[in-house]
């Protein structure tokens, strides 16, 4: 099961899933998190992938509707510190043109 730690720095809020986000195991508590975040009003999403092990469709599954779910309330979700595995997956599936991918958190919150 992912853990995922937040805080919010400014109007930014960011999150911290760590360990695999795959099928059963990790892929809903991401969503959830991201949910939780836009029920309490944040607009601004940075999710930082730096502890992130593993990332199977699934977990690319619910990105895509993390993604939808914050655009749907005038959103938006940057994303950081993927490792190349993780980002091959993104770059793969062509999601990087539609994902904010940036290579660090500092990037991710610049211009916000």
């Amino acid at each position: 099961m992912a853990k995922i730690t937040s805080r919010t720095e400014k109007d930014v809020t960011l999150l911290y899933p760590e360990g695999k986000i795959t099928l059963g195991d990790g892929d809903q508590e991401l969503g959830e998190a991201v949910r939780q975040t836009l029920n309490a009003g944040a607009k601004k999403i940075v999710i930082n992938f730096e502890k992130v092990t593993y990332l199977d469709s699934s977990g690319v599954g619910e990105l895509v509707g993390c993604f939808t779910s914050i655009k749907n309330k005038q959103g938006e979700l940057r994303i950081c510190g993927m490792n190349n595995r993780i980002f091959s997956l993104i770059k793969m599936t062509s999601l990087h043109s539609v994902f904010s991918v940036l290579d660090s958190e500092a990037e991710a919150l610049a211009n916000f």
